[in-house]
């Protein structure tokens, strides 16, 4: 039995399930018979923002942006498999983006979900409606669900496709950063680290507090990321922006409002924020990944 799986996307190569003490919930089921399964999650859809309105293909060893990939099944709500893939951090012989397990008959939910990781980060995945970042940052999130009905014994090879469901952040600033700045801190009204991964939404709106270091040298604009899931496909949020010292003392503020996000596109806020023309609290936006736009605040 084969199943194919395609969404319009990149391609990103995967196969299904490994490591056997995972696979099964309970003795009683390793004593059930099994069926082979593969699962190849041939992509995710990426725009980049050098191409707005197009949507390239590229294998999952090749972006950079995937950093780890999970793969679940569910019977219901009980966890029957999860593994994870950590890019650098492979067990022997396995191969970013290839799994293989064995899986009792029944019918199952598979969640694939792919994203970027930072040091420090913890991500869970609990249902096939829940996952989260529950540390400091939120990343770069793919994911796929589908219904998987094992019906008898005879190898079971999956295709499916991944989507990113996440928005982005970029706030750059149109002047160099002065020696005493340390942190831009971004602080959302709504969103959230939090989502579902059968829906791409964001299960909690309450909003959170994304505080990231500056690498760029003092006199060298900088650009600060965040990422967040929405609410909604499309969801306008205040944002406001701040400068912190070594000290944590804010030297900027700036609170932006309505911001346009939307999932599947980065928006850039761009000003002054180091220098006494942040006074003005000018603030321009571009939207990208999917669409461009400029809007003045």
């Amino acid at each position: 039995m084969k199943k194919l799986f395609f969404i319009a996307g990149l391609v990103l190569l995967v196969a299904a399930c490994s490591n056997e003490s995972e696979n099964m919930v309970n003795n009683a089921q390793m004593e059930e018979a099994v069926t082979p399964v593969k699962v190849h999650v041939s992509g995710f859809s990426v725009s980049q923002e050098d191409y707005p309105t197009t949507r390239a293909a590229q294998d999952v060893t090749d972006y950079a942006g995937v950093k780890a990939i999970t793969l679940a099944f569910y019977n219901g709500s009980t966890e029957v498999y999860k593994h994870e893939q950590v890019r650098g951090a492979l067990e022997e012989g396995e191969t970013l983006g290839e799994f293989e397990c064995s899986l009792p008959m029944g019918s199952y939910t598979m969640v694939v979900i792919a994203r970027g990781q930072g040091e420090g980060d913890v991500f869970t995945l609990t249902s096939p409606t829940e996952a989260a970042y529950t540390s400091d940052h939120s990343r770069e999130t793919f994911a796929y669900t589908q219904a998987v009905d094992i019906t008898n014994t005879s190898a079971v090879d999956i295709s499916a496709t991944l989507n990113r469901i996440i928005a982005k952040l970029e706030v750059h600033s149109s002047d160099g950063r002065t020696a005493n700045v340390t942190n831009v801190r971004m602080t959302f009204a709504a969103g959230g680290k939090a989502f579902n991964p059968t829906s791409g939404l964001a299960t909690a709106n309450t909003g959170f507090i994304n505080t990231v270091p500056i690498s760029t040298a003092a006199g060298v604009t900088s650009n600060s990321v965040s990422y967040l899931f929405l609410a909604t496909d499309e969801q306008d949020i205040d944002v406001t922006i701040e400068t912190l010292d070594s000290e944590g003392n804010t030297l900027f503020s700036k609170t932006v409002q309505n911001v346009p996000f939307k999932r599947n596109r980065v928006t850039i806020l761009t000003g002054a924020m180091y220098t006494n023309d942040a006074v003005s609290g000018a603030f321009q936006l571009e939207t990208a990944w999917l669409t461009k736009e400029d809007v003045a605040f």
